[in-house]
This record gives C-alpha cells, sequence and structure tokens, in this order.
C-alpha cells in the first residue's frame, strides 16, 4: 500500500516549493511531484517597457542571484539590437557574475544545504581536542578550527540551546540516521557554518565594488557598464584582488575541506549515492579571462555520455506546459512564449500527517513551466557545467575533479549522484577562486591603453527586433528572450535554471530532474523526509517569492490574488 509524502514549504530556498512523493510499504519512493505555489508575472510586466530597462527589472525576479538577470537581461537586449560592448565592461561584468557565484556556492553549502549533511545537535557531544586533529586529515591547514575556536563555537552553540531559541537550527531532523558524520565532524562542519556568515560578506563586496550595491546591483546599461572611476582606481582594484584573496581562502582550507569530509563520512550512505536520475546535461560558455576566451565551456550531455559533447543549439529549447498552471496548447519556443495562467485547485487525499490538499498529478500542479532540449529533459547547474568541462577537457576542470576524487578514493561515477552534485558545486567555486583572476589581470593590461566601458546603442523604432542571452547563473544556464516592437518589448520570456530542474512532468509522460532525483529513494521516516529535502536541497532550488504559505498540517494561512495586467 502506498502513502503520500508532503513537505511544503520546503525551507533553506529562494522561494516556496512543495515536493509530494508517493512511497511503498518499504518506504521507497515510487513517484514525486515538484510545485511551486507561486505566480508573479514579471514576464508580463515587461511588455510595452522599454528595453533599456529590461535589465534592471528582470533582475528583481530573484533576491539572491539578482545580477545575473540582470547581466542576462541586458546581455538579451545587446543581441536584439546588436549593440556593442568594450572588453573592459565585459571583463566587469565577468568579475561580478564570478564573485556572484562563489558568494553563492559558500551560501548555499553551509546555510542551505549544509545542515542536511551537518547534524548540529551532535556537535555538542564532540571533543574540541580530537576535531580539531580530525581537522587536519582534510586540510594540511584547517580553516579556523583549532582547539580553541572549536570549543567557543560549542559553547556558542550550547547557549543557544539553554536559551530554547535555536534560530536556524530549530525545527530540524537532529538525529536522523541518515546522518553519518561523527560529533567532531559535525562540530567542525558548525564552525565553518558560522564562518561562512562572515565570508560571504566579503563576496558580496567585491561584487558591490563594481556593481555600486548589493543586492540589486546597478552599474550595467545596454552597451557597457559605468562604474569607470571604479575600474580606474588604484585603491578599488587593490581592494577587489585582496577581497578575492580572503574569499579563495575560505575556498581552500574550509568548502574543499568539508566537502572532502563529507565525501568520506557518507560515501557508502544510500541515500546520496542516487539522485542523478536525468544523465542529460547543458551548460554554456561563461567566465571570459581573456578576449574571446572563457575559463569554462558549454555543450550538450546526452544519456550521461562524457566523450560526446554537442555544442548548445537554442533553436532546440521549448517549453512545455502540459501540467503547469498555464494555457498553451503545444511547447513553444521561447521566442513565441506565452505566460497565460489557468490555475485549477488541489485534491483533498490521506497522508501522513492526515487528510491534507494535494497536487492533481494527472492534471496541472505547478507555476514552474517544463524546458525540454530537443524534446528531453535536461539537468543544468554547477554539476552540469563540470561534466560538460571534464568532458571538453578543460585542463582547470580536469585538474580540480581528479585531485577530488583522488583524496576521496572515489570513481568517476560518483559525481552522478547527490554527494557528486554537491561536491560539484564546491568544485565549480574552487576553480573560479583559482583562476578567475585571470580575468583580473586581462583587465589591467587592457586599461593601459583602453579606458573605454559604453558604447551608446540605438534602437529604430521602425525595425522589429528579437534577441536572447544566456549565461551561467549559480544555479546553471539562464536564458532571456526579448522580441522588440515600435521600440518597447513586445513579449518577454525567461527560461531559468530551476525551471529545467524542477519542472513538472511534460505532455510526453517525461519528468524532469527534481522528480526524477527522488524515484527510488528511499525514506527512514515517511513523516521527517531527510532525504528528500537533501537531494532537492543539493539543486539550490530558487522559486523567488512565495505569494501562498501554508502551515505545516496544510492549511493556508493567507492568499494573495493580483490581475497582473492591472499592474
Amino acid at each position: 500500500m502506498t502513502k503520500r509524502v508532503v513537505i511544503d514549504p520546503i525551507t533553506r530556498i529562494e522561494g516556496h516549493l512543495r515536493i509530494e512523493v508517493e512511497v511503498d510499504e518499504n518506504n521507497v519512493i515510487s513517484k514525486a511531484w515538484a510545485s511551486s505555489t507561486l505566480f508573479r508575472g514579471l514576464e508580463i510586466i515587461l511588455k510595452g517597457r522599454t528595453p533599456m530597462d529590461v535589465g534592471l527589472l528582470v533582475q528583481r525576479i530573484c533576491g539572491v542571484c539578482t545580477f545575473s538577470h540582470y547581466l542576462c537581461g541586458t546581455k538579451a537586449v545587446e543581441d536584439a539590437i546588436g549593440a556593442q560592448v568594450p572588453l573592459n565592461a565585459q571583463y566587469l561584468r565577468s568579475m561580478m557574475l564570478d564573485a556572484l557565484h562563489i558568494h553563492d556556492h559558500i551560501v548555499h553549502f553551509y546555510l542551505l544545504h549544509g545542515l542536511d549533511w551537518i547534524d548540529v545537535v551532535s556537535a555538542l557531544s564532540a571533543d574540541p581536542a580530537k576535531a580539531a586533529q580530525v581537522a587536519m586529515k582534510y586540510s594540511d591547514t584547517p580553516y579556523n578550527v583549532g582547539e580553541g575556536d572549536l570549543r567557543a563555537v560549542q559553547e556558542k552553540v550550547q547557549k543557544l540551546v539553554a536559551t530554547g531559541k535555536l534560530g536556524p537550527f530549530a525545527n530540524a531532523y537532529w538525529g536522523n540516521k541518515t546522518y553519518k558524520f561523527t560529533p567532531e565532524q559535525n562540530l567542525i562542519g558548525v564552525a565553518h557554518y558560522l564562518e561562512a556568515l562572515k565570508i560571504q560578506r566579503t563576496a558580496a563586496e567585491m561584487m558591490a565594488i563594481w556593481g555600486g550595491k548589493n543586492p540589486h546591483p546597478q552599474s550595467i546599461v545596454v552597451g557597457g557598464i559605468t562604474s569607470v572611476r571604479d575600474m580606474l582606481s588604484p585603491a578599488r582594484l587593490q581592494e577587489w584582488a585582496q577581497k578575492h584573496a580572503n574569499v579563495q581562502d575560505f575556498v581552500v582550507r574550509a568548502y574543499q575541506a568539508d566537502l572532502k569530509m563529507a565525501a568520506d563520512a557518507y560515501k557508502t550512505e544510500p541515500s546520496v549515492l542516487g539522485g542523478v536520475n536525468v544523465k542529460n546535461f547543458m551548460a554554456i560558455d561563461e567566465f571570459l579571462i581573456s578576449e574571446n576566451k572563457y575559463l569554462f565551456k558549454g555543450g550538450v550531455i546526452r544519456n550521461g555520455d562524457l566523450s560526446k559533447i554537442e555544442p548548445v543549439n537554442p533553436d532546440l529549447i521549448e517549453e512545455d506546459v502540459t501540467h503547469a498552471w498555464y494555457n498553451a496548447d503545444k511547447p513553444q519556443h521561447p521566442f513565441d512564449g506565452t505566460t497565460i495562467p489557468e490555475h485549477t485547485p488541489f485534491v483533498k487525499r490521506d497522508t501522513v500527517y492526515g487528510e491534507l490538499p494535494t497536487v492533481d498529478g494527472a492534471g496541472k500542479y505547478s507555476w514552474v513551466k517544463s524546458p525540454r532540449y530537443n524534446g528531453e529533459p535536461v539537468e543544468v547547474g554547477p554539476l552540469a557545467a563540470m561534466l560538460v568541462n571534464y568532458g571538453h577537457g578543460t585542463p582547470e576542470v580536469v585538474e580540480a575533479v581528479n585531485d577530488f576524487l583522488g583524496a576521496t578514493g572515489l570513481p568517476t561515477e560518483a559525481l552522478f549522484t547527490t554527494l557528486g552534485r554537491t561536491a560539484a558545486r564546491m568544485l565549480h567555486a574552487l576553480v573560479l577562486s583559482r583562476h578567475a583572476d585571470q580575468t583580473f589581470q586581462s583587465l589591467l593590461t587592457n586599461i593601459q591603453s583602453d579606458e573605454t566601458t559604453y558604447i551608446a546603442p540605438t534602437i529604430d523604432p521602425d525595425k522589429e527586433y528579437k534577441g536572447y542571452g544566456m549565461i551561467e547563473a549559480p544555479r546553471g544556464l539562464l536564458s532571456h528572450w526579448l522580441r522588440i516592437k515600435g521600440g518597447l518589448v513586445e513579449n518577454y520570456q525567461a527560461v531559468v535554471p530551476t525551471t529545467w530542474n524542477a519542472g513538472p512532468m511534460d505532455g510526453n509522460g517525461k519528468v524532469g530532474p527534481y522528480e526524477a532525483s527522488l524515484v527510488g529513494l528511499k525514506i527512514e521516516d515517511p513523516t521527517k523526509p531527510l532525504e528528500v529535502i537533501r537531494v532537492i536541497h543539493s539543486f539550490d532550488p530558487c522559486m523567488a517569492c512565495a505569494v501562498h504559505v501554508m502551515d505545516y498540517k496544510g492549511q493556508s494561512l493567507s492568499e494573495f490574488r493580483i490581475d497582473p495586467n492591472a499592474l
């Protein structure tokens, strides 16, 4: 007899996500549904606006990777109208994207995903002296985890427990049998959790140097960038270099070491040795390190075959809404995409928590569309970028991956797991922190003979344009598509990384990466499904801001109905 498990909302992500799974008598998941319960209509809001404002508007899609949308939307306009962008501006944009990625990866592992691996309660029983010795196993120079440092961390957490106000450590599944760290390893993880709160600020400041502020930077314009005085200031240049060095130090001595520790502890844990059931991956060229040269190459992998990397063909991208809350009679290419809401109700049924509203798996059940590449579901994200470049033989990536596999004793096949997906994000940050300063050096060289940062674009109101921007956001391949008519936006579509990964089943019965990743997963306790959350968190979901929230019993707290056409 099957049982329904409902997790709503999935916490420690951007926005709200609902996951439902069906488990058999052995608590093995046979079916899964990913449902985003938000609708905001940003694409509708853009219609009729000047293209020059697109970047500033679309970065409001997200409160975390704001710069990704800002850059991608601006590049879409530049592609449409044929705007030229000076090399200095390209370098500065790449440096901001570099800072965003490293910032996002650190925040993701420690503050959002880390507690799926680290049992905070267990850390309270650790021996700090022993933990300091354990840390030496994973790094020759561990990051701020000496005996005294660890004792202070333990005392800080104990004080939180004594007050009963646990903050971010409340309402978790502490003690779950699938936690595998020893008390000492957990204490190391908690210590770096607290250090990550500090270092993420430094990474955010790196972006603000060129962006004016963070989040929602404001220095990019169609045709270039406005932070000219910062680019020419030796003090600002040195400030960026120093902050980059500080962040790199944390990535190497803490983040890398902790993933080696996780691989050591979890390499025999069944709940993290699956989770990659869609074996198609896609990434794009990203991080300009010299003129026309990128640190990471793009490509498409089919069926997990790393020996064949195909070039990305934008014409093969379509979005299906068969099981999404939109109306469209067939899959649509983003240039011709529509955003016509068509919400349908949930269905009441028995769950492990009693009777609750649940998704209608046979009908529509999510505000996320289902992107497909040549009709197939595709995973995007750091795992895709690392696999594509490992297949390409990109030296910087091959070195990082092989070193990690060698140090942990894991085979290449381990990359195709939840553990591998989490490790890939660290490896992505590691490669960036090691090599993206090449962009900085290229900028320093170029400004000796060229200080240009902007070339004024033109739009003919009597012409029609179409174009797209495609970049690697921290969560994966992001693309924005627009048509311009009469000098204004005629149509706009954003195909975001989480859409690729979290989309519902398509009209051909093919499920996306989130849903596929859960099938076959065994849950220790269906009422405390840590395993499900750990797998989903490995993708770093970004659903943006929610408009419908439920309590733990599934009861509606508030609903907001907005006519997007009135905005």
